[in-house]
């Protein structure tokens, strides 16, 4: 069975780089969120905003995402959405295969909504939370937001703030899920096979 690590972390942290850098197949947990105009989405209206909350865990698939990554570990490939952030809506379908490799990285914000799953359906799996500084994570998700135009300017700068004002609640929840906080070094021994501590 294809070992599953769970990476999970603030908007900004750095999650889709070490998936990159440790150079396995990757599963863009992102690409679960609802469309924009599915009824019943949560909504936030503070900052004088009504938009939808995609910082909610209902805006997300979660029985999808976990369906994705229990195939993966088992069948090693999967069909996965694409998801368009700036449109708010997925596109289209794309092939997630891990091949022959011995693990693949699941990352995105509500990585731990998985881990009790994982447990119950017996995967080979760890659950991280890449722990980095806030102000780093802030500036790091304002130049990704722009550069992508992800949404309004306005917008960014809002979310900005909150998500920065939240952060240490998102990394508590993370922790009382499952999710072990590590450094971005550690995330990519982790990943490598090469941790001494294990879970």
């Amino acid at each position: 069975m294809t070992r599953v690590v769970l990476l999970a972390g603030a908007s900004g942290s750095g999650k889709s780089r070490v998936a990159r850098l440790a150079g396995c197949p990757q599963l863009t947990l992102d690409d679960f969120y609802r469309d924009v105009d599915e009824p019943g989405l949560p909504r936030t209206t503070s900052n004088s905003l009504d938009i939808v909350d995609w910082d909610d865990v209902a805006s997300w698939d979660a029985a999808a995402a976990f369906a994705a990554v229990a195939e993966l570990c088992r069948k090693c490939a999967a069909d996965v959405p694409s998801y368009d952030i700036a449109r708010s809506r997925r596109t289209g379908t794309r092939l997630v295969d891990a091949g022959r490799a011995e693990c693949f990285v699941a990352e995105g914000l509500f990585a731990p909504e998985l881990v009790q799953s994982c447990q119950a359906a017996e995967l080979n799996f760890d659950a991280l939370y890449l722990d980095r500084p806030r102000t780093l994570s802030l500036i790091l998700r304002f130049v990704r937001d722009v550069r992508e135009q992800r949404k309004p300017f306005g917008v960014l700068v809002r979310r900005g703030i909150a998500l920065f004002r939240t952060e240490p609640a998102l990394r508590a929840y993370a922790v009382s899920h499952g999710c072990r906080p590590v450094t971005l070094r550690k995330a990519l021994e982790i990943i490598a096979g090469d941790d001494k501590l294990g879970r």
